[in-house]
């Protein structure tokens, strides 16, 4: 059963459901999306990151959500937390923010929106004391978006995770404190 979460202007976000898995292969496992996170996932894949996703958010309070939008219910992406699990890095168990959208749904402010909303809950509600962000050097609408939602880049944080190719690495790192995202 798909239950809200959070709720933004224009933005739900919400729980997963296997249900949903068509729709989430249709507009979110397709190589534009996929482009800086590696290659498109298996059907089984997917159903597995379901499962993951809802035992973090049901052990934690916390998940990466699908994104839907209010006046109509289309999916659009999935933004949220989780606590950092790459290898490589040392941040591990840092709370860790990301996105993604549907290709359709780009550049019309909805992952501000939603990780705006995903930051104000990590902070409020789960007591971060700072939020971390990853992404490649390539990919300039995520840390362009970090930056837009007051992030600063750190590039003494950077670092090879070994899940990804040469292509995909070194992967860079932005973070947030709780003191920066309430001023």
């Amino acid at each position: 059963m798909v239950e809200t979460v959070l709720e933004t202007e224009r933005l739900l976000l919400c729980t997963w459901d296997e249900a949903l898995i068509d729709e989430h292969i249709a507009h979110l496992n397709t190589p534009a999306v996929m482009r800086w996170l590696g290659p498109p996932r298996s059907r089984d894949e997917i159903v597995e990151m379901f499962a993951r996703l809802n035992a973090t958010q049901a052990e934690q309070g916390f998940s990466f959500w699908q994104i839907r939008l209010k006046r109509d219910g289309g999916l659009l992406g999935y933004c949220g937390l989780k606590r950092v699990n790459a290898e490589g890095t040392s941040l591990t168990g840092e709370f860790e923010i990301g996105w993604g959208l549907r290709e359709d749904a780009w550049g019309q402010g909805y992952a501000c929106e939603a990780a705006s909303a995903a930051l104000d809950r990590a902070f409020s509600v789960h007591g971060a004391l700072q939020v971390v962000a990853f992404t490649v050097a390539g990919n300039t609408g995520s840390w362009r978006l970090m930056e837009r939602l007051g992030m600063r880049r750190r590039a003494e944080l950077d670092f090879d995770d070994p899940a990804f190719d040469a292509d995909l690495n070194p992967t860079i790192v932005y973070s947030i404190a709780r003191d920066q995202w309430t001023a």
